[in-house]
């Protein structure tokens, strides 16, 4: 044994009696002990000096052990200062030992994109993320800027407006929005000090892993964060107050959070099942006086807030234009090629806007380090999450796959069988045998979609994987529904029947967790998808589920109270349906049965946006447009006008409102829009100008309802120039 450990004990061991040490090493032989083995008696006759009996104990025990035993026999003799002392620098000892751990755990990762054995730092790689408080019964944002209640890893546990301190804290976002980053951010932070220090320890736990738990104890979640060191249990959770557990992908348990509260544990050394367990947790009955972070996409957040006393959330929002560009310095290192990347970005709106998702950042980053001269290519696929993604699979391929080519296409067909199976079952991990009952167990192909890792699964170490991000998982179970059969492939009785609208009506009705599934399988009906898949990947996609898809979409049940009423669409997921498909003739078959558009409590990202206006675009039936309550993030940073050039003013402000790209796309050519309503939608001076453009070049508009807004004075200037402009015909002004 060495180490302040070591010297403690023979401190204490040199302080007892010779009756005291000569007791102590007779009930040695008696210790039961869990591995290791037992010092024999004649051994110990042997032994006449404490420093050789530590030694003794430390080559049987273990050195962890022989603290435990330790401490165990002086509590036997009633030396209760001695065990205290030695146990205060074991937790002492195991502290600093975590927080080693801690660090080389979290400081450092591996990008899919990586050199074999590359390691990045977080420090260097992580940008600051938008991450807003909202409210449990906010059913939408406010109108306005969501900037006044934002937060930052250094404030996510400072008390919030209403002066309250929040044990639990949910953190939420959609898949690739950055919550397992944000995570190693927080865990770096307190390793270095500099966060969370109210903490003496945080524990992070991934949730994708605890999916293989039966029953556990929280001794038992606490003990697999730091396995490889023995953990004093007693003395860590006799303050809880000093305790953070953090819990990343939450939603991949997949678990019912409603029990009858006699069944809950009070006992953190008790084992129950797992969802019993957390429940506990989160229901307060176990350790009440801990901190917890849950990290989930927001398919559990409802869940979550049935069982939840608190009153907030956060949501992770994305990139802001500033950290965007912030995030390609970071990741090319290089100011020229990250200038040069990053205005071939910035010069596609649909790109860029898609660069608010930090995966897609990561994403345009890896194709563009690789294709950056290869421009004509590259803005032809990417305008759409699915053709994005199916770009970077053809890099891949392209760059690491050599002579695998025909083992390629029976890969991926088995491939897309088990990320489809993960998605109905709400799994990301798979075992050894699941890979192999697939025949996937193929190591040159397998590396490039899916991570190796050994996991503990009761007293038996295995190997498990997970696809290498949910976005590629999530793309791989769309693909199962449109590729075509191969020749000569043998079906399968236990894979997934390929019904298309049974996916759609299980989205539809009760599984929203489903939903960028359904938006990329919309993507992959695009032919510009079909012609990557066959070239990119030499998979061939059918379009014969472009039917279903159509007819789903135009028989959704629409926004109608009244049979004279129009045809309205009331939700923002069809526009990114179509988006995504991001074909004119689709888009118009389906937009034809309908006339109106009546969005209510909805903040508006730039993503948002280009989804909406593109669709606005292609319709030329849409008569009312009615929003309510709804915000729009700008593209633009407001910039103050020239003083003295009102014409110049109109036409800076009008292209630095948040209004302008939904204005122009209303004014597009073969409009026909007759009514259009925003109330409460947080309008400005600057919105004014677009407006008044609007009213001079749309004749067809009679009907215009502006509600709560703050135009000012010059902002109602511009929309009278507007007014009497020849092209006005406006007859409702409200």
């Amino acid at each position: 044994m060495a180490g302040e450990e070591s010297t403690i004990l023979l401190e204490a061991l040199e302080g007892l009696t010779l009756e005291d040490f000569q007791e102590f090493k007779k009930k040695l032989p008696h210790t039961d002990i869990k591995g290791g083995w037992n010092i024999g008696r004649d051994e110990l006759e042997k032994v006449t000096h404490p420093s050789s009996l530590i030694s003794y104990m430390g080559d049987s025990y273990g050195e962890g052990a022989a603290m435990d035993i330790a401490i165990s026999l002086f509590e036997e003799m009633n030396q209760r200062d001695l065990a205290e002392k030695i146990l205060d620098e074991k937790v002492k000892e195991y502290k600093q030992k975590y927080t080693e751990h801690v660090a080389r755990e979290f400081l450092q990762y591996k990008e899919a994109n990586s050199c074999l054995g590359e390691n990045l730092s977080v420090r260097d790689r992580y940008t600051n993320l938008t991450i807003a408080r909202k409210s449990w019964d906010q059913h939408g944002d406010e109108p306005g800027d969501v900037s006044s209640d934002t937060v930052t890893t250094q404030t996510l546990f400072e008390p919030s407006k209403d002066g309250q301190v929040p044990l639990i804290t949910v953190l939420v976002g959609a898949s690739g929005m950055g919550k397992t980053m944000t995570i190693r951010k927080v865990m770096m932070e307190w390793v270095e000090g500099t966060l969370c220090t109210q903490f003496d320890y945080v524990f992070c736990i991934d949730c994708k892993e605890l999916s293989f738990s039966k029953e556990v104890s929280m001794v038992d979640l606490i003990s697999k964060c730091c396995p490889q060191q023995r953990m004093p249990a007693g003395r860590i959770l006799g303050n809880p107050e000093k305790i953070l557990f953090i819990f990343d992908s939450f939603e991949a348990l997949g678990l019912p959070l409603a029990q009858p509260k006699d069944e809950l544990s009070t006992d953190p050394t008790e084992a129950k099942p797992l969802e019993t367990t957390l429940l506990s947790l989160l229901r307060r009955t176990v350790l009440p006086e801990s901190s917890v972070l849950i990290a989930t996409r927001p398919a559990a957040l409802q869940s979550l807030g049935q069982c939840l006393e608190g009153k907030h959330y956060v949501e992770i929002l994305g990139f802001s234009p500033a950290a965007r560009e912030e995030y390609f310095h970071r990741y090319f290192g290089n100011d020229n090629k990250a200038d040069v990347a990053f205005r071939f970005t910035r010069g596609n709106e649909v790109l860029y806007s898609l660069c608010v998702i930090p995966v897609m950042s990561w994403t345009v980053c890896t194709v563009l380090e690789r294709e950056l001269y290869e421009r004509n290519q590259l803005l032809a696929c990417s305008k759409t999450t699915t053709q994005m993604i199916m770009f970077y699979l053809s890099w891949l391929m392209k760059h690491r796959v050599s002579n695998a080519w025909q083992n390629l296409q029976q890969f991926l067909h088995k491939l897309c069988s088990l990320a489809a199976d993960g998605i109905w079952k709400h799994k990301v991990l798979f075992e050894e045998k699941e890979i192999e009952d697939q025949g996937l167990n193929q190591p040159q192909l397998l590396s490039l979609f899916l991570n190796e890792k050994g996991l503990e699964k009761g007293t038996d170490h295995v190997n498990v994987y997970s696809f290498s991000h949910l976005h590629l998982q999530e793309l791989f179970a769309a693909m199962f529904y449109v590729l075509e059969d191969q020749d000569g492939m043998v079906s399968d009785s236990r894979i997934l029947a390929k019904d298309v609208n049974m996916l759609l009506e299980s989205y539809h009705t009760s599984r929203m967790d489903l939903n960028v599934t359904v938006r990329l399988l919309f993507g992959l009906v695009n032919p510009k998808s079909v012609e990557y898949a066959g070239e990119g990947i030499g998979c061939r996609i059918s379009l014969q589920p472009r039917e279903d898809l159509l007819r789903w979409l135009q028989t959704r049940p629409r926004g109608t109270s009244h049979p004279r009423e129009v045809m309205k669409i009331e939700d923002l997921d069809t526009f990114h349906l179509l988006f995504e498909t991001n074909e004119k003739s689709f888009v118009q078959s389906v937009l034809g049965s309908f006339t109106g558009i009546a969005l209510q409590d909805v903040k508006l990202t730039l993503y948002d946006q280009a989804a909406l206006c593109f669709c606005i675009k292609q319709w030329a039936g849409l008569l009312s447009v009615t929003l309510r309550s709804c915000s729009f993030h700008q593209q633009h940073h407001r910039q103050e006008p020239a003083k003295g050039l009102p014409r110049q003013s109109w036409q800076q402000e009008e292209l630095h409102s948040p209004l302008h790209p939904l204005c122009q796309a209303l004014g597009h050519p073969g409009s026909s829009l007759q009514s259009l309503r925003l109330q409460w939608c947080g309008l400005t001076e600057g919105d004014s100008g677009a407006l008044g453009t609007l009213l001079a070049t749309l004749p067809s508009l009679v009907h215009l309802e502006l509600g709560d807004g703050a135009l000012g004075d010059d902002g109602v200037r511009m929309l009278c120039a507007g007014l009497r402009q020849p092209g006005c015909q406006l007859r409702v002004l409200r």
